[in-house]
């Protein structure tokens, strides 16, 4: 088990530089270091001496990959890609084009994001876990049908759809939470509520609607049947043989959203004006600011690859199977 995880580690390291050659490549082909001098200049006519000046200040001034100019492997070290990407291997995400420590804004941001996210995640596991195995216990019933009914009616609805509702309903017509804002502390649990609601409303169509097929497709397996004819209840034919059986599927959709949880949710976060690290990128990508958006591009394929390997790990903890090959 450790030679694999040593062996995915090391895959990690070209994925990594591929995602960050490529990042740097869309990035560029859209604006030049010129054009970003320009609009952080903030002036429609600025001299070429400020461009030279804010673009040697970031290390902009150089050739973007190759420097044929340069003395041995100089050529490729005294570039714009090697110098603003090598350190992120160590986590040393620099400063932002407009100056301010990246990993400090990080440092504070990653809080809020985890707040919404980690309850979402959490409850909204469990409880379209909960409503899958309810239709699958009642399969076939009225409360099967109108389930799947209710989950195809919420997945047919956009996430925008709950927002705004969400917030006219809560916040303009009952008052009972802030529509926007964010506060420090356990002052913050009144800005959370509302989209830890929509989130975890948004998500239960699909989610239920997936699990169930994942249980109905176990019950209809040779084990299930044959732990019927021993006699066993359905609840506990349910609960101790299928549940555990779809463990692995779950897990593999589970344990690769953990990543994510630390990013932030970009559209949430943007309009209930959050500062996570969701509405961070969505301002970085506004303000074409690569250095903040080449960090949380990178940060995203760590967090993402250790997702993967994570849910490899947890398939030894519910599969003998797995651990003895």
């Amino acid at each position: 088990m450790m030679a694999y995880l040593a062996r995915r580690l090391l895959y990690a390291v070209p994925i990594l530089l591929g995602v960050n050659l490529i990042t740097f490549t869309l990035f560029f082909v859209v604006n030049s270091p010129d054009d970003m001098a320009r609009m952080h200049l903030g002036a429609k006519r600025v001299t070429p001496e400020a461009i030279e000046q804010w673009k040697a200040e970031r290390g902009y001034d150089k050739p973007l990959i190759y420097n044929a100019k340069a003395p041995g492997l100089e050529k490729f070290t005294e570039t714009i890609f090697f110098q603003n990407s090598v350190r992120l291997f160590v986590f040393d995400f620099g400063r932002s084009d407009a100056g301010r420590d990246i990993g400090y804004d990080i440092s504070q941001r990653m809080w809020p994001s985890l707040a919404i996210a980690v309850p979402v995640f959490l409850v909204g596991l469990l409880t379209n876990i909960t409503f899958a195995l309810l239709m699958a216990f009642f399969r076939a019933t009225p409360l099967d049908v109108w389930g799947v009914v209710l989950c195809v009616v919420l997945m047919s609805i956009s996430p925008l759809f709950y927002i705004i509702a969400g917030q006219y309903l809560a916040g303009k017509l009952l008052h009972l939470v802030p529509i926007s804002g964010y506060d420090t502390g356990l002052a913050a649990w009144k800005f959370l509520v509302l989209p830890v609601i929509i989130g975890i409303v948004s998500g239960i169509g699909s989610g239920a609607r997936w699990y169930r097929t994942l249980f109905l497709e176990e019950m209809g397996k040779d084990y299930v049947r044959t732990a019927r004819a021993k006699g066993l209840a359905e609840a506990v034919v349910m609960f101790r043989h299928v549940l555990k059986n779809a463990m692995i599927p779950i897990l593999t959709g589970a344990v690769v959203v953990i990543p994510l949880l630390f990013m932030g949710s970009l559209i949430m976060e943007s309009f209930f004006g959050i500062p996570g690290l969701g509405s961070y990128t969505i301002d970085a990508i506004n303000g074409q600011d690569f250095a903040i958006v080449r960090a949380m591009v990178f940060l995203g394929s760590v967090l993402y690859i250790l997702g993967l390997i994570l849910t490899d790990f947890s398939y030894t903890l519910v599969d003998p199977r797995v651990r003895l090959e």
